[in-house]
């Protein structure tokens, strides 16, 4: 089977672990440290929270903006369902916007028609790694004094008119998942450019303490073991296992995104003449992580079974949230996400791809026929 997705690690992650775990410390600590300041640097932010999960990092992203039971924030119809969860642990109600029908990527028109009075804010997801239109979604948030939180599980590396994904906005959450465009195992991260914004998300992650265990072993002189809970916090921390595969991974990111997008133009070259196939489109400001591969097509079931028969494992991403039982009371006038979503379907497009592979399911998507 040739799988959809496949973490690309080697040698030099394993040895970063083993060095971690041969340090003595690997709770929350130096690593972790140092994988934030380089991974703000990466994306030109002031600061980096690193966590577990993106789904962590929304989460207290919403809370620093103290939604509650009165609020609403608009996100799209199409993504994963962290997004919408993190809006939904606050109590605040979540609004589906349309997506775009060629890059799947928040709708700024159908955005602003779902703002009302109770509107604090816009979650746009940079889906497969694409960046949504920010000028147009910051025109709108300006106008409207509602915040702007990035979804960016997607888009490490990804960046919109030259500028990288991850400094654009007050907050934005990024994910390390294990397949992710780089990974540290799980994992997750916040970049901001403010200071008091960084300081909360470090309490809120370390169950509201207001000095970690590593900040408080860091004087060589005295263990500092006096703290204080300012609030009530959450174990969202990152650790320094994770963390250390991350400081690998790092290094490879543009090497690993470059490859994703080696991969993308091989697909788009094969398929051009088939027009029964839509390949993704990538607009000229952006320049796009490639996270996946998304075809879009009538016959989506059939060419899903077509090639699982043959060995070769694809995925639908997303059904539209509301969709699922948990969200069908939410707002949803979603129509180009309705028709999209039916014709979705991600081909392998990870960067140990080997090119046999992908010939092998270039071949057999031609053979399907449309």
């Amino acid at each position: 089977m040739i799988p959809l997705f496949r973490p690309s690690v080697g040698e030099e992650e394993v040895q970063a672990v083993r060095e971690a775990l041969e340090s003595g410390w690997i709770g929350l600590g130096p690593k972790t440290a140092e994988f934030e300041r380089r991974f703000a640097e990466l994306v030109g932010a002031s600061h980096c929270v690193a966590l577990n999960s993106a789904t962590a990092a929304l989460h207290l992203s919403a809370m620093l903006l103290g939604l509650g039971p009165d609020d609403e924030v608009i996100v799209p119809a199409i993504t994963f369902i962290s997004t919408a969860h993190a809006v939904t642990y606050t109590g605040a109600r979540v609004v589906f916007a349309d997506v775009t029908p060629t890059t799947l990527t928040i709708d700024p028109a159908d955005v602003e028609r779902k703002i009302t009075q109770a509107t604090r804010a816009i979650i746009p997801v940079h889906y497969s790694g694409h960046p949504c239109a920010m000028d147009e979604l910051h025109a709108i948030a300006r106008a409207r004094s509602l915040a702007v939180i990035e979804d960016a599980a997607h888009a490490a590396g990804a960046e919109y008119r030259g500028r990288r994904i991850g400094a654009l906005s007050e907050l934005t959450c990024f994910s390390f998942h294990a397949v992710k465009n780089m990974t540290t195992g799980e994992g997750g991260a916040v970049t901001t450019d403010s200071a008091a914004h960084a300081a909360r998300l470090r309490r809120l992650r370390w169950v509201g303490i207001d000095s970690d265990t590593w900040q408080r072993a860091s004087d060589k002189k005295k263990y500092g073991w006096y703290y204080e809970v300012e609030e009530v916090g959450y174990k969202y921390h990152m650790h320094d296992v994770s963390a250390a595969i991350g400081l690998v991974q790092l290094d490879k990111l543009e090497r690993l995104n470059e490859r994703r997008r080696a991969i993308a133009r091989r697909y788009d070259e094969a398929f051009a003449d088939l027009p029964w196939l839509e390949t993704p489109t990538v607009e000229p400001w952006a320049r796009t992580a490639q996270h996946t591969y998304v075809v879009k097509l009538e016959r989506r079931d059939e060419l899903n079974a077509h090639l699982a028969e043959r060995g070769i494992a694809t995925g639908v991403h997303y059904m539209p949230l509301h969709h699922h039982p948990v969200y069908r009371a939410a707002r949803a006038e979603v129509p180009v996400a309705e028709r999209v979503w039916r014709r979705l379907l991600l081909l392998p497009a990870f960067p140990d791809l080997a090119d046999r592979d992908q010939d092998f399911i270039i071949e057999n998507v031609r053979r399907f026929g449309g």
